[in-house]
């Protein structure tokens, strides 16, 4: 139950208009991530003649897109992919920043080719962005991302009477300002469109771009897998240390898309797992929600769940991506909020290995297999959780500082002791909750509306809060309450359920003054953003800003 707290420490067809035609509707989000052909189409209103892929959603719900084309051109990321991963028989290994004779960063992706970000507005009329991309064509610029909006439509009328709608277009070309077919393409733009704006280059703190780059995080720990406080109860047990160090190293040394080696628990490993899963599974059927309950049934039958083994990550993790598109990563120890999330946004999860001390089976002052496989990893199979926690990762990257710890006081009091309503009753979706017999119940029982009155607030001897308040699910608010980490939680929010908790903290994601919008492409494994960006801030080491 003390995970977080020390991580956080550290377009529809069929409209007839010029814009539209048979594409998606421009009325609808629509974002074109464009191969490397050298040139841009005459036309939107046939099928789109270059290979891309096309994404979309309604306005609102920005970073929930999904992909339509059939058949993307992804060919610049399969050329750096087998490159830098599938390595012929008979090669040297490639140079590496990790030591590892297959890993590489995706510099080739995104910082050899300088990129410019305009944004355009255009009027609807029949032909109006045929118009204005036959200029891209005209002086051999080459668009790597198209994206729409709507604007809100003007108060002049056409002549039929009616309002004409004008929509956004953020358009990222490589190429800069300066280079004499950039200039000219400018220029002709200004004469076609509504409104054109260059976009600056904005400075913001390093976040990953592809998938690849997680390695250079994660194994940025505050604290690695050895080093234990004085308090641990496995502080002066030498055995035990010893464990947790073969364990971090093994995690140091894994890198994406490896294979997750197995871990040999031991005897007493089992054991103390074992106890946990005593003292929890009554409880689970009590107070657990029916989406936990439901995916435990699936990690029994298919990743080998019980009493008696601990699973292993490889197993848990191909299921996973298979389910939810999920993928744990092993980690070597705790790593700081703002790493943690950004995985997130790659539907990672970052995962310890080492199990608490048997000495205090139902005590652990760090997230450990057992929080980790018990609580948090079986809400991982329920698509709405999974998607919940993909917006706060994406919502972190690139933040500041403030917005960094506003998501993870989202995040602690929502994946970690999050509650929601079922059939009149509290029930419990947060990790710390389900992985700890104590505060499951404290934070779940009925109580009578006099024993909330006289208990909110007070505590008992041993500094122990009597009785939670319960909170309405609200990110704005969640954002702003701090919380304890060596006591039960004074305060808990309650979603009505957990589409409702993902959709509020959706628009909460939505209204953060965010660098950027960014998208994760989960046929690449890349983010995309919708402007030029300087990751500047923060740059792991050995990882080149840009």
């Amino acid at each position: 139950m003390m995970k977080f707290a020390s991580r956080l420490s550290s377009l529809y067809h069929g409209r007839s208009s010029g814009l539209a035609r048979s594409w998606p509707s421009l009325s609808s989000r629509f974002v074109v991530a464009a191969s490397s052909a050298s040139s841009v189409p005459m036309s939107l209103s046939s099928s789109p003649p270059w290979n891309c892929s096309i994404i979309y959603g309604d306005s609102s719900t920005s970073t929930r897109l999904r992909f339509l084309s059939s058949q993307p051109d992804y060919t610049n990321y399969e050329t750096w992919h087998k490159s830098n991963y599938e390595q012929p028989s008979n090669s040297h290994s490639l140079p590496s920043i990790h030591g590892h004779p297959h890993q590489q960063t995706s510099r080739d992706l995104h910082a050899d080719l300088p990129r410019t970000s305009v944004l355009m507005e255009l009027s609807d009329r029949v032909g109006a962005l045929h118009d204005v991309l036959k200029y891209y064509w005209k002086y051999d610029v080459n668009i790597t991302r198209i994206e729409s909006r709507p604007v809100v439509y003007n108060r002049d009328s056409t002549a039929g009477g009616q309002s004409r709608p004008k929509f956004d277009f953020f358009v990222d070309f490589h190429g800069k300002v300066g280079d004499p077919n950039v200039n000219a393409l400018l220029k002709e733009l200004k004469g076609m469109t509504d409104k054109l704006l260059v976009l600056d280059e904005k400075e913001v703190h390093w976040f990953p771009r592809h998938i690849s780059e997680l390695d250079l995080i994660a194994n940025r720990t505050l604290d690695a897998g050895i080093d234990l406080e004085a308090d641990h109860p496995g502080f002066h047990d030498q055995a035990y240390r010893q464990r947790r160090s073969k364990l971090a190293e093994s995690a140091q040394k894994h890198r994406v898309h490896d294979e997750i080696p197995t871990t040999e628990y031991t005897a007493d490993e089992t054991e103390t797992w074992g106890i946990v899963w005593d003292t929890m599974e009554s409880l689970w059927q009590k107070y657990a929600c029916k989406e936990y309950l439901s995916s435990m049934n699936l990690m029994k039958k298919h990743c080998g769940y019980s009493r008696d083994t601990i699973p292993q990550l490889s197993t848990i993790s191909s299921f996973l991506k298979l389910q939810t598109d999920v993928r744990l990563r092993p980690v070597a120890g705790l790593i700081s909020s703002r790493d943690f999330l950004n995985g997130l946004a790659f539907r990672t999860f970052f995962c310890t290995q080492y199990i608490r001390h048997p000495s205090k089976p139902l005590y652990t002052p760090e997230p450990d297999v057992c929080h980790e496989l018990l609580g948090h990893v079986p809400m991982f199979a329920d698509r709405d959780f999974a998607d919940f926690s993909q917006e706060i990762g994406l919502a972190s990257l690139g933040a500041s500082d403030e917005d960094i710890l506003k998501l993870a006081r989202c995040y602690w009091h929502s994946v970690e002791f999050g509650l929601c309503r079922e059939g009149g009753k509290n029930k419990a979706y947060g990790a710390g909750l389900l992985s700890s017999f104590g505060e499951l119940e404290y934070s779940c029982k009925e109580r009578t509306e006099i024993e909330i009155h006289e208990q909110v607030g007070k505590i008992d001897g041993d500094g122990m809060p009597l009785c939670p308040e319960i909170k309405p699910w609200d990110p704005a608010v969640a954002a702003m309450q701090d919380f304890p980490i060596t006591t039960y939680q004074p305060v808990y929010f309650l979603a009505e359920s957990l589409q409702d908790a993902k959709l509020k903290m959706r628009r909460y994601c939505e209204m953060l003054p965010r660098p950027f919008f960014a998208l994760y492409n989960a046929q690449t494994e890349t983010v995309h953003i919708d402007r030029p960006v300087r990751r500047s801030m923060g740059v792991p080491e050995a990882s080149p800003a840009g």
